[in-house]
């Protein structure tokens, strides 16, 4: 594994999508590498980090051989690229069938993630309206996966591709709302293709050796909604 010939190290945290996305392209790619866990990645981020990414100062963050690469997508496709001989390759060959997976990998990350959060995080009415965008936003994928897999199991068609990998930290967190608050993201009605997919994707060894447990997601969602409460109950005083 190309792991233990060169320097690979992440930087990041377990509940991060992002970093879970970076996560599952090396292991659908086969690689070893140091993961180097943020502890405190709201309150005390690590030198190591500040320095990684003195701009955006965010995880995740590849080193490879003293080379440093940020955003989760970006490093998905470097991964990609500089160990091609490792493992499938992600992205299309052809020059319009990459495009076209880096122009829906912008609209997952802009549209159905960005929504996804807001629903999370936004007070009642808020959330109706991020609810109703998120939901908008799977319909939106559910006609893409079927243009991009043509029928096949993947949005790469046979096997796990980039839109696969980038969509892929989704699963945990589409688990996580329909046990914490019955949200059903994905459902037979709206995206039976997705729904489908979710399972499929969930079941793949290299997938189940990255995406966190859900209980344990839960367990971290309702700590940190203690925490903000808190925090909210002591600035009212």
């Amino acid at each position: 594994m190309a792991g233990g010939r060169e320097e690979l190290k992440l930087l990041g945290t377990w509940t991060s999508p992002f970093v879970i996305r970076v996560k599952l392209a090396l292991s659908f790619k086969d690689l070893s590498y140091e993961n180097v866990e943020e502890e405190d990645l709201y309150h005390n981020k690590s030198e190591l980090l500040l320095k990684s990414n003195p701009v955006h100062k965010k995880v995740p963050v590849l080193v490879h051989n003293g080379k440093l690469v940020c955003e989760s997508q970006l490093i998905v496709q470097y991964i990609n690229e500089a160990f091609s001989t490792d493992g499938p390759s992600l992205l299309p060959a052809e020059p319009y069938q990459r495009a076209v997976a880096r122009f829906w990998a912008a609209y997952i990350d802009d549209k159905l993630f960005a929504s996804a959060f807001q629903v999370g995080r936004a007070k009642t009415e808020e959330k109706a309206e991020a609810l109703k965008q998120a939901f908008a936003a799977v319909e939106t994928l559910e006609a893409a996966f079927k243009e991009c897999s043509k029928g096949k199991p993947f949005f790469g068609g046979d096997s796990v591709g980039y839109l696969d990998i980038v969509l892929g930290p989704i699963v945990p967190l589409a688990y996580v709302g329909e046990a914490r608050f019955g949200i059903k993201l994905f459902d037979g009605t709206r995206s039976p293709l997705l729904e489908a997919w979710v399972e499929r994707f969930a079941m793949m060894d290299a997938a189940k050796a990255v995406l966190p447990e859900v209980d344990k997601l839960i367990e971290y969602s309702k700590a940190k909604q203690a925490r903000a409460a808190a925090v909210a109950a002591a600035a009212r005083n």
